[in-house]
C-alpha cells in the first residue's frame, strides 16, 4: 500500500509541473508561483499574476483573459473569450466571432463550476460562489453566487483591508 501511495503522489506531482509548464508556455505574461494543480485548458491571450492557483479551469476563445495577484480557483470553471456573431449576415449566427475581454481583479476566489462571460470585470477580492453564472461586473469585495450571479453580500472589508496590509495572503 506504501509503494502504491507512492507512486499516485509522484504521478501527482508530475500532472501538477506539466499543467504549469504548458499554461506559462501559452501565457502572454506569467507572474511568480503559477500552480496548474488539475488539467486545465488555456486559449487565447492569457496573463497570469503572482500565486494563481488552478484547480481544474477552461479559458475558451481567442479574447484576453487577465487573472490577477492570488487567484484562487475551485473544480471545472469555464471563462468564455469569443462569442458567434449573431447580428452578422446568417442566423442563428455567421461564421465570424465577437473577442471579448475578462478582467479578474487581485486576491479572487472561484468556487467549483463557475462559468464566466466575457467582457466582465470581477473586482478585487470578489468571491464567486459554486456554481454561479456570471453575466455581468463583480464589485470589489462582492461575494455573488447564483444563475445569473447576483450580489449576495460583501465580505468584512476591514478585516480584508487589515490583512492586504500585513500581507497575509494563501
Amino acid at each position: 500500500m506504501l509503494l502504491v501511495s507512492f507512486f499516485r503522489n509522484l504521478i501527482r506531482k508530475i500532472k501538477k509541473r506539466y499543467y504549469t509548464a504548458m499554461a506559462r508556455k501559452i501565457a502572454q505574461s506569467s507572474g511568480n508561483d503559477l500552480r496548474v494543480n488539475f488539467k486545465s485548458v488555456f486559449l487565447g491571450k492569457i496573463y497570469f499574476g503572482n500565486n494563481c492557483n488552478f484547480n481544474g479551469m477552461t479559458v475558451r476563445g481567442n479574447g484576453e483573459c487577465h487573472f490577477g495577484n492570488n487567484f484562487h480557483s475551485g473544480e471545472n470553471c469555464l471563462i468564455l473569450t469569443q462569442n458567434h456573431n449573431y447580428e452578422g449576415e446568417s442566423i442563428p449566427y455567421d461564421s465570424t466571432y465577437i473577442y471579448k475581454t475578462v478582467i479578474i481583479e487581485d486576491n479572487v476566489w472561484f468556487g467549483d463550476r463557475v462559468i464566466v462571460v466575457g467582457n466582465i470585470t470581477i473586482g478585487e477580492g470578489a468571491i464567486i460562489a459554486a456554481g454561479a453564472v456570471v453575466v455581468s461586473d463583480v464589485q470589489k469585495y462582492a461575494i455573488v453566487g447564483g444563475n445569473p450571479a447576483k450580489f449576495i453580500k460583501y465580505r468584512d472589508i476591514n478585516h480584508y483591508i487589515e490583512l492586504k496590509k500585513i500581507n497575509r495572503v494563501h
